[in-house]
């Protein structure tokens, strides 16, 4: 229900008496150190998370033989956390771990190796390696439709996936064909009301905003937002989430007092419902200074930017990839303001972790090449402007169709870089 303080009320309840009644490295206090840590995780605090993760498996190292499934179970959970906080390579090393614990135990078809090639999918995913996603997804899937019954909600989930690498990809028709594939088999197997429907139209909405089509995006949101709406407690994190798609798609309308509208009403209920160090508050404050930058109000956008990272500084380590996007926008305002020597120095910043942490033809490098070579050509300096809007548009040609907005606009730049050259 998203009632943290509660869950952890009653799991330190049970914690207490399982202390007493039984032996320190009893597998029951194991799984008790295991679900707190599952509630710290889902509230964004994830050293503690990490800590009670860590006691839990302490425990079950010394207590159980080692291809036994609750060890992958640990290894997995902490792997999920290392994914959260952004350090992707630590991730896949836990999230392996599981995987030859369960390549040992099982069938080579069993449901549990499709859990855990879907996981190694999902941080390939956020790496921006989408072919080795892709991969991974497809392992996942093919063990799902030779086990599963054709409506059964795992395949719903391999579909969803796979439509997230092609959303990401930027091809957002083969998205939608995946989308639409995992809502068919959530419709039939689900009460019309239920979260997991919301999720679908909120996905579709997401490729039809990709597309550019808000009309249809805002319609699908809203959709997902009726369901979650008569779900969940009104203070819930995911209702939360919804206003904030709303108002992703009113900022990209352009119709900015409607947007701030959602992401406000998004923001009140994170402030009520998460620790103020919590990563999506940093989000909610980032969108709203977003839109401050898109009205020029470039003051208000830098207050919020900078809120948003200082949440981030405190919340995740140094080289998260969030902690980059933070710098990029800061950036951003100072290169609308003119003051392209102050861009530089929060681009540099940013380009310092995004080539630490993402593979060299990640897009979102791209998008700091292009945000950097824009600064040097608003310094007169062109030659600089025009190597690092080419290294942009190389990354793109690779990892999106040729008639993309983004590639179009790049190559304008380009061309008005070379007129002044």
């Amino acid at each position: 229900m998203g009632d943290y303080s509660k869950a952890l009320e009653f799991y330190e309840k049970s914690h207490k008496i399982k202390e007493k009644a039984l032996p320190s490295n009893h597998p029951d206090l194991a799984t008790s150190y295991n679900n707190i840590g599952l509630v710290y995780d889902d509230m964004g605090d994830y050293s503690k998370a990490l800590e009670f993760y860590e006691k839990s498996l302490k425990m079950r190292e010394k207590a159980l033989p080692s291809n036994h499934p609750d060890l992958a179970q640990s290894y997995n959970n902490i792997g999920g956390v290392y994914k959260n906080m952004g350090d992707y390579s630590k991730a896949l090393e836990f999230y392996e771990k599981a995987h030859k614990i369960k390549e040992k135990a099982l069938p080579p078809n069993h449901p549990e190796l499709a859990i855990s090639y879907n996981n190694i999918g999902v941080v390939y995913n956020n790496m921006g390696d989408y072919s080795k996603a892709l991969e991974f997804y497809e392992k996942s899937l093919k063990i799902r439709e030779k086990t599963l019954p054709s409506n059964h909600p795992d395949l719903a989930q391999s579909y969803n996936n796979i439509g997230l690498v092609y959303n990401n990809m930027g091809d957002y028709s083969k998205a939608l064909e995946f989308y639409e594939k995992a809502h068919k088999i959530k419709e039939k197997a689900l009460p019309p009301n239920h979260p997991e429907l919301a999720v679908s139209y909120n996905n579709i909405g997401l490729a039809y905003s990709g597309k550019g089509d808000y009309s249809k995006a805002l319609e699908f949101y809203e959709k997902s937002h009726q369901i979650l709406e008569k779900a969940l407690p009104s203070n819930h994190p995911n209702l939360a989430t919804s206003y904030n798609n709303i108002g992703l798609v009113y900022d990209n309308m352009g119709d900015y007092s409607k947007a701030l509208e959602f992401y406000e009403k998004s923001l009140k209920i994170r402030e009520k419902a998460l620790p103020s160090n919590h990563p999506n508050l940093a989000g909610s404050y980032n969108n709203i200074g977003g839109v401050y930058r898109n009205m020029g109000d470039y003051s208000k956008a830098l207050e919020f930017y900078e809120k948003s990272l200082k949440i981030y500084e405190n919340a995740l380590p140094p080289n998260h990839p969030d902690l980059a996007t933070s710098y990029n926008n800061i950036g951003d305002v100072y290169r609308n303001m003119g003051d392209y020597s102050k861009a530089l120095e929060f681009y540099e910043k940013a380009l310092k972790i995004r080539e630490k942490a993402l593979p060299s033809n990640h897009p979102d490098l791209a998008t700091l090449y292009n945000n950097i070579g824009l600064a040097y050509s608003g310094k007169g300096d062109y030659s600089k402007a025009f190597s690092f809007l080419e290294k942009a548009l190389s990354i793109l040609q690779k990892s999106l169709p040729p008639n993309h907005p983004y590639i179009i606009m790049v190559t304008n730049s380009i061309g008005n870089v070379k007129k002044k050259m």
